[in-house]
């Protein structure tokens, strides 16, 4: 495949979009760590991926998604989180991806699962600078036209609109009732990390349902999952949890789709004999 025909690829897009929020953000912040982090986080991302989709037999694959993946936990960590953790992050969510697997695809966002198992491991703070938290409000522009294209790109409206429409609606009721600081997260860095997520880790094809209807149940039980741990616990980790919630049940959809399908397939065979 060509640069050109790639770039016109929903990777390429997501590719582009997030290499432009990382040299925005940097500009914005007057910081080149996130630049570091980003390099870094890509390299390991792409030499792990290499790796096992050569012990695979992948030769010919394009990292693009190790890219993108290492791309968005550089833009969620903190600028000043150390290589080390960078790279660890990194690896485990690309690990993620070819050994948590059904059917060769992942059942798990790479970088939610990379992102939330490093906050177990090595306590690792999500600043999310790549979604302009503590820049002017205007800079949520970006994240609003980037998320717009990469949505409609990949035909995710059903599932975007049911997530944000259920996270904000459920977030405004607990904090009407003063359920932990619910409020907070109607405000700036968390609304900018709600929509980040929403636009570009929520969306994950591989990961996600393409159906409007599942589109729809996937977004409403991630954002219901996700608030309420957030109202119980606080922090940034409730979006992670909440991802891994819904591409659990997902997986457990396509897995009970595939048993009917295969006991039809039997009993066909059974008749035909």
């Amino acid at each position: 495949m060509t640069i050109q025909k790639w770039l016109k690829t929903p990777k390429g897009y997501v590719g582009i979009t997030m290499f432009a929020y990382l040299i925005i953000a940097s500009i914005g912040y007057k910081n080149m760590m996130g630049i570091r982090n980003g390099l870094m986080a890509i390299l390991a991302a792409v030499i792990v991926d290499l790796i096992c989709n050569n012990i695979k037999g992948k030769y010919s694959s394009i990292p693009d998604g190790a890219v993108i993946t290492g791309l968005i936990i550089s833009l969620i960590l903190s600028s000043t989180t150390s290589i080390l953790t960078i790279v660890g992050t990194a690896i485990i969510a690309i690990l993620s991806k070819h050994l948590i697997t059904f059917k060769k695809r992942p059942i798990f966002n790479p970088a939610a699962f990379g992102l939330l198992i490093s906050v177990l491991l090595f306590q690792t703070g999500q600043s999310w600078w790549g979604a302009f938290g503590d820049l002017p409000v205007w800079t949520i522009a970006f994240l609003l036209v980037g998320g717009y294209i990469i949505t409609n790109r990949i035909n995710k409206f059903p599932q975007v609109f049911a997530f944000l429409l259920t996270s904000f609606l459920l977030l405004a009721l607990m904090g009407f009732f003063n359920i932990g600081d619910a409020v907070d997260a109607l405000r700036p860095p968390f609304i900018n990390a709600t929509l980040f997520f929403g636009f570009f880790m929520l969306t994950d094809p591989p990961t996600s349902p393409a159906k409007d209807k599942d589109q729809i149940l996937f977004g409403i039980l991630t954002a219901a999952a996700g608030t309420i741990i957030y109202g119980i616990f606080g922090g940034l980790m409730y979006l992670f949890i909440g991802l891994c919630i819904g591409n659990l049940y997902y997986f457990q959809k396509k897995r009970s789709s595939s048993r009917i399908s295969m006991n039809r397939s039997n009993s066909q065979r059974a008749l035909s004999k």
